[in-house]
């Protein structure tokens, strides 16, 4: 038997390795906006007040969909790269990538922390970033196919800094409460 694999052998030990990462990292990144109840149905972030460019509900749900099947066949790519150098490293730099990704929504949607959610998107940025540099040294499709979502965190990012502009009182903000605004005059007017 021979030391070498053949590209059918390569290729479904990489298909063994996307079996189990694309679904891992769709379920995981769904389950985190599920459990945080994300997106409009929350009854907090559809009481914000939201940017002119926010698009509809569904295209999150199909972007996050399309996004995280890209981010699972770069993991997959870079654990079939079993020789290559500092793979270790860049495996921790994706976990912590991953690690934070999944931590957004529960912050934001969650726990109301818009400002920690600018916060944690920019810390993804700056991650993702690192991760495209050092998967070009190992596998550049794998590198290439992180380029969507970068875009997409960089729109994120425009989406939450526009939120948190909107609405300076979002983290003390409670659904369904009324408020009432009293003007100078003695006036008063309903608010919410």
């Amino acid at each position: 038997m021979s030391g070498l694999a053949s590209r059918s052998e390569l290729r479904m030990s990489f298909l063994r390795y996307a079996v189990v990462t694309v679904p891992a990292v769709v379920l995981l990144g769904s389950l985190s906006g599920y459990l945080s109840n994300s997106g409009y149905s929350n009854p907090w972030f559809d009481s914000l007040r939201k940017p002119g460019f926010m698009p509809p509900g569904w295209v999150f749900g199909v972007a996050w969909t399309f996004l995280y099947i890209l981010i699972g066949l770069s993991l997959a790519m870079l654990l079939h790269a079993r020789g290559a150098q500092k793979r270790q490293r860049v495996l921790l730099l994706f976990g912590l990538g991953l690690l934070l990704n999944f931590a957004w929504s529960p912050v934001f949607f969650g726990m109301h922390k818009v400002t920690l959610g600018l916060s944690l998107i920019a810390a993804m940025i700056v991650c993702t970033i690192g991760l495209i540099f050092a998967l070009w040294k190992i596998r550049i499709v794998a590198a290439l196919l992180l380029y969507p979502y970068l875009g997409w965190l960089m729109f994120a990012t425009a989406l939450n800094y526009r939120i948190m502009e909107l609405n300076p009182d979002a983290e003390t903000l409670v659904p369904g409460q009324r408020t009432i605004n009293i003007d100078v005059g003695g006036n008063s007017a309903d608010a919410r």
